[in-house]
């Protein structure tokens, strides 16, 4: 009876059935004893029929605790003998895609990496956070070989930081699917010659691509205008309005030498009106009253001009309101305005387009978060391999379940 419970709790089916099993109490270990049925015959992989068997070799995986306790298989594992011949080793279908783990032990491994951080999960399942990596890196390497980019059309291209200093990587997301697709290092020119080569490899060739959003980093424009022939480079507002916002903190710390009521400020500028709090509105509203004598005023002033300006979505109206909009800043004696205003005009197309296509990289940078801590769980390790495979665990959507029936699909 026991030895069935134990079959029908690992659904374990003929010709397999459980041998035996022990329990050793003072290590906290279960050990499950698999066996096959004299006379069995065996498929294997890329072969036609059933095999008889040949010899065999007794292999251990690890599974699922029981309770609190560590829990293994031990398995004899047939080895065939095929009509030419060779002889080739017997798969279980338990069998993990790393060697020494079941395929429900793999699964709980990815489902909690991908909540967790690799060495909290280690210490939850007993093993070391190499084996972690291991196993990670295996199911992104085979969901990664199996994807098929061939529909893709739209990508959103942004960096992030690896580590302290000029050390980042680019990742390039389906804009539509918002997926992370391609990870590579560097954000220069040959990042986004790298990425085109990563789409072709999934079926998707770099002339299919007809739209790309991308910060203002001529790095990034001179890889598209190269590798990307056929997309229209889109700068988001977000990035637009980011520069403003910088530019209204420059001209408020440049005057607040000399005027103290503008300390404290910064947050008040920065943030959207609707947002602030009475008492802050009222401080903003004391500072828009005096436009005619305080540069940090008219540079929030023009700030949220741009703002409403790229809310519209006529792009010839759009263009034409940029195009006063530039001429009014570089009149004016806002001089860290002026360098926005510079900025606009060499790259007015591109910010044009967002009338039309509103692609933004927004949900990159809502994500932002999420691959900062990608860096905190690869603490240990230092390579851009895990830091990839973090990512893809959070943000690609990879199909783990065509490679592990016990493993979730993507949501």
């Amino acid at each position: 009876m026991q030895e069935k419970l134990f079959e029908a709790a690992l659904g374990i089916e003929a010709p397999w059935f459980v041998q035996g099993v022990q329990f050793d109490a003072a290590a906290k270990v279960l050990t499950i004893e698999i066996d096959f049925k004299s006379g069995s015959r065996f498929a294997v992989p890329d072969q036609t029929g059933q095999h008889p068997v040949h010899d065999t070799v007794v292999k251990q995986y690890r599974h699922l605790n029981f309770f609190q306790h560590e829990c293994y298989l031990k398995v004899r594992v047939p080895r065939v003998k095929l009509p030419d011949g060779s002889v080739r080793q017997v798969v279980p279908g338990f069998e993990g895609k790393l060697s020494g783990f079941t395929l429900l032990f793999e699964a709980l491994v990815l489902l909690l990496a991908q909540q967790m951080p690799f060495a909290a999960v280690a210490r939850l399942v007993g093993i070391s956070a190499h084996r972690v990596t291991a196993i990670c890196s295996r199911y992104v390497e085979l969901a990664l070989a199996a994807a098929d980019f061939s529909e893709v059309t739209a990508l959103a291209i942004d960096e992030t930081s690896r580590a302290r200093g000029h050390n980042y990587v680019t990742l390039a997301a389906d804009a539509n699917a918002r997926r992370v697709l391609c990870v590579t290092e560097g954000r220069e020119a040959a990042a986004i010659e790298e990425i085109a080569a990563q789409l072709q490899g999934h079926g998707c060739e770099p002339e299919q691509i007809e739209s790309v959003s991308i910060d203002m980093s001529p790095a990034y424009i001179k890889g598209c205008g190269q590798h990307l022939p056929n997309a229209r480079i889109t700068f988001d507002k977000f990035h637009v309005v980011q520069h403003a916002n910088a530019a209204v903190d420059k001209m408020r710390r440049i005057e607040q030498r000399s005027d103290k009521s503008l300390k404290g400020l910064r947050w008040t500028l920065l943030k959207d009106r609707a947002s602030l709090k009475p008492e802050a509105a009222a401080d903003l509203d004391a500072l828009v009253d005096k436009i005619t004598r305080v540069r940090t005023a008219r540079a929030w002033a023009y700030k949220e001009q741009l703002r409403e300006i790229l809310e519209r979505k006529q792009i010839n109206v759009v263009r034409a309101m940029l195009t006063r909009w530039c001429t009014c800043v570089m009149r004016s004696k806002v001089e860290p305005m002026k360098d926005v205003a510079a900025m606009v005009r060499r790259h007015l197309e591109g910010i044009v387009a967002w009338a039309q296509t509103r692609q933004t990289n927004g949900f990159l940078e809502a994500l932002n978060g999420l691959f900062q801590a990608a860096k905190r769980r690869a603490r240990g390790f230092g390579r851009f391999s895990t830091i990839k495979v973090v990512i893809f665990l959070i943000a690609g959507k990879l199909d783990f379940s065509a490679i592990n029936p016990h493993a979730g699909q993507p949501t």
